[in-house]
């Protein structure tokens, strides 16, 4: 008898936990202030993405070509100290091919340079992922020939 009082009592408490719950999941937005309850449901919107030169997605990547056709001007040992839906900010070194006497026998050069990336919008080609749009590279202490100390460039989609 013991044995199916205990049965009994669990399996009401177990019905009871589970109607209480689908009652909170369930309940449709009300009037607080009249006693009903309603729960709100947390989405985490996705993090912002750098599209590289493949249109592959990247969060925090260690490195990144700004030339996509051939490869002479890359952001390398890239480190983030900040990425969120409004901005990416973080440091590196922007190798740039002096292209001297010609691009194929030019010479890297390393500078380094603050990164600041922003203006998330949909990426084109999958609508649900945001994309950063534009970057800004910030030169403290040399730069390559013909760059502002500040540069703006518009990121592909």
């Amino acid at each position: 008898m013991a044995g199916h009082r205990t049965r009994t009592t669990l399996a009401a408490c177990a019905a009871l936990s589970l109607a209480a719950l689908a009652g909170v999941a369930t309940a449709p937005p009300g009037n607080a202030a009249a006693g009903e309850r309603t729960v709100a449901v947390a989405r985490k919107a996705p993090l912002p993405v750098l599209v590289d030169c493949f249109d592959k997605a990247r969060v925090r990547p260690a490195d990144f070509v700004l030339a996509c056709g051939d490869g002479n001007s890359r952001l390398v040992s890239l480190h983030w100290s900040q990425w969120n839906a409004r901005k990416a900010v973080g440091q590196g070194v922007n190798a740039v091919n002096d292209c001297k006497p010609y691009c194929a026998a030019g010479t890297f050069r390393s500078y380094p340079v603050k990164v600041r990336l922003d203006r998330a919008a949909s990426w084109t080609k999958h609508p649900g992922v945001p994309h950063y749009t534009r970057l800004t590279l910030v030169y403290p202490d040399g730069r390559p020939a013909g760059y502002r100390p500040v540069m703006t460039f518009q990121l592909w989609n």
